[in-house]
Order: structure tokens, then C-alpha cells, then sequence
């Protein structure tokens, strides 16, 4: 008894010997010449490159036509037949970049073997600590859109919950509730994106990004349970220790001091919120700014604002998972970006002098 797999294989063969057959037959119709012929290039000598896309479920018959229209070859029929008579594998969907200058054997042995042409059309920077309106205007400039629209459709609850679908762990209610600016801050990835299609929908752009962070936090689901966190805490926390952080910063110890202090019932009382809150960058803080009514400023509410401040990179998130072990309840960041920790206010106050206060005068 023949089982399955040599039934396929029978059929396959006999389908290879049909396909010899027709081509001798067109030998036989058009001439040895002529079919020797359309297998060479259109035009051997031609500079040109085409992207031909050539879509799942067409026909080897229907690629043949396809080259042909495009100029890639000369003959879709003597291609179709030959592709039969001498491959056992088909022709794969996909766009390739292909030229005249090619051989029918060239063209076939590229759509066999699945050669897809995949150039970078656009790349997004996306660096730690951007804030969304920073990744809006940076997707608005690369994709040619508008910002405010791009900006109108992050806030678009439509929008949020048919991404929130496919993110179920990562993208919570929480990140909805009323007070909070931008409801995809903290929850796009910084890396480099490259994209490869033609066109891309906004959800299109931004699903790399949420992809990224969804895998760090499947990665961490147990230590963030651990750390008495959900995932909007772990973003929040992760981003207000991104702003806090520089280059010579020990993340850990930062991580600490904010972790200390919410123990404590003390006020976190980070710059970075209070301009967040306002939404507006400056060099300096002043006193008045400390005063102004937003669920973002650790000067005025405890425990941590209401959502991330900016979107964090791994080395701040994973500082918000383990923190380090200390007795630090301030920190202060020197003009050379050195950063001292102190145990209380005296010393805080103390280092303030010396490293602020003190070069100022």
C-alpha cells in the first residue's frame, strides 16, 4: 500500500514530467530559437533595477506575466514552463529588486530562493528618556506626517484600546485613568528601528517599540511581583530615574533613594516631575514652580506621580527592579555630573553648598 507522502511525491514528479513535456512541445510550436532566446535577458547590458513585489497565492503562470509586464523577462510562458521543468521547489511571494539584465534562470533561482529585497526606507533613533511628544516629532519628520495628528491619534482611545489587544500585560487601564497627559509615555522601547515597507500605519510604527517593552516585562513578571509593582508603577519608576540619571550616575543607588522615601512617607521632590508638570524645559527650578497642582509633582503629592515622566531604557527599568541596599534618603547631581548621596538633610544641605551654592558665588 502506497502511503501518503509517496502518493505526494508520485504526483509531484508526474506534475515535473508534465512540465517537460509541455516545454518540449513549445520547442516543438515556436522553435528551439525562440525559447532559447526568451530565457536570455531582455537587455543584458541595462543599469536598471525594478522592485517587483510579486503577491502570496499567485500562480507560477501569473509571476510569468507579472515579469513580462514588468520588463524582466521576455516570455511569462517560456518562464512558467521552465521554472516547472527544472525546479522542484515554488516561487516565493515577496518583493525583489530585479533588473532586465537577468537571465530567466537568475530571476528564477532569486524568487526560489526567496532572495526578498528588504531596504531600509526609515530609521527612528529612539534614545533613553525621550519624551513621547520628543518620539512624535521624531516619527512625524522621518514618515512625513503631522505631529499634532500623530499626537491626536496617541491619545485617541480607539486607538489605545486596539493596541491594548495585543498587549494585554503591558498596556493596562492604568495607563487611561483621568490626569494623565500622554497614555503611551514610558511604553516605547529606546533602540534604533529600521522599517522596510513602503507605508506604515501609526500603530504599525509604534509596535516594534511596544513590542520591545512588552518582552523586558514577560521577561521580569516574577521580579516585578517581587517588588510589589504593576507594570505602569515599574515604567514610572523606571522613567523618573532615567531623568534623574547621568553618565557617571549609579542608577541602583538613585533607585534606592526613591524606594527609601516612599517607605518612609517622605515626598520623592524630583525636579524632572515638576517640569514634566509644567511641560516645559528649563535650566533651572524655581521656587514657584515647586507650587504647581499636578498628579506629575513629587513636591506636592507622595509616593510616585501618576504615570512615567519619559520612556525609560533598560539599565533605569531594570534599576527599578533591583534597587541597591542603602540608608540614602538624598541625592544631589554636581555641575560634573557626578552624583553624592547623603543619609540626611544636614549632610544633603552640606553637599548642596559645596558643589552648588558654593561655585555659584
Amino acid at each position: 500500500m502506497i502511503n501518503w507522502n509517496e502518493q505526494r511525491r508520485i504526483k509531484k514528479t508526474r506534475r515535473n514530467i508534465a512540465a517537460v513535456i509541455l516545454l518540449f512541445l513549445l520547442l516543438g510550436g515556436l522553435g528551439a530559437a525562440y525559447v532559447v532566446s526568451a530565457l536570455q535577458p531582455v537587455q543584458a547590458a541595462s543599469k536598471v533595477k525594478k522592485e517587483v513585489t510579486i503577491p502570496k497565492g499567485t500562480s507560477t503562470s501569473g509571476i510569468g506575466q507579472l515579469l513580462e509586464k514588468q520588463g524582466i523577462i521576455k516570455d511569462g510562458s517560456v518562464f512558467q514552463y521552465y521554472v516547472k521543468a527544472n525546479y522542484r521547489s515554488g516561487l516565493q511571494a515577496g518583493t525583489y529588486l530585479l533588473s532586465p539584465s537577468m537571465s530567466a534562470r537568475e530571476v528564477a533561482e532569486q524568487l526560489v530562493e526567496g532572495r526578498v529585497y528588504r531596504p531600509v526606507r526609515y530609521k527612528l533613533v529612539i534614545k533613553e528618556g525621550m519624551q513621547l511628544t520628543e518620539i512624535a516629532d521624531s516619527i512625524a519628520a522621518e514618515f512625513k506626517l503631522n505631529k499634532d495628528e500623530v499626537l491626536q491619534q496617541f491619545n485617541d482611545k480607539g486607538f489605545l484600546q486596539q493596541i491594548q489587544t495585543k498587549y494585554p500585560k503591558l498596556l493596562t487601564d492604568k495607563m487611561m485613568q483621568a490626569g494623565i497627559r500622554y497614555p503611551l509615555e514610558g511604553y516605547l522601547f529606546p533602540a534604533t528601528y529600521s522599517y522596510h515597507e513602503k507605508a506604515y500605519t501609526l500603530q504599525q510604527i509604534i509596535d516594534p517599540m511596544l513590542k520591545k517593552t512588552n518582552t523586558f516585562i514577560v521577561r521580569n513578571e516574577e521580579l516585578i511581583k517581587q517588588r510589589g509593582l504593576d507594570v505602569h508603577q515599574l515604567l514610572t519608576m523606571g522613567s523618573l530615574i532615567e531623568e534623574e540619571a547621568t553618565a557617571l550616575t549609579d542608577r541602583q543607588k538613585i533607585a534606592s533613594v526613591f524606594y527609601n522615601r516612599i517607605q518612609a512617607n517622605m515626598p520623592l521632590q524630583t525636579d524632572p516631575t515638576v517640569l514634566y508638570a509644567l511641560g516645559k524645559h528649563k535650566d533651572r527650578v524655581l521656587y514657584a514652580d515647586l507650587q504647581v497642582d499636578s498628579p506629575y509633582n513629587t513636591y506636592i503629592i507622595k509616593g510616585l506621580p501618576i504615570g512615567p515622566i519619559s520612556n525609560a531604557g533598560e539599565p533605569s527599568l531594570q534599576a527599578a527592579l533591583e534597587p541597591a541596599q542603602t540608608d540614602f534618603f538624598y541625592f544631589l547631581a554636581a555641575p560634573s555630573g557626578e552624583v553624592f548621596f547623603s543619609k540626611t538633610l544636614e549632610e544633603h544641605n552640606a553637599l548642596k553648598e559645596k558643589y552648588i551654592t558654593g561655585q555659584q558665588s
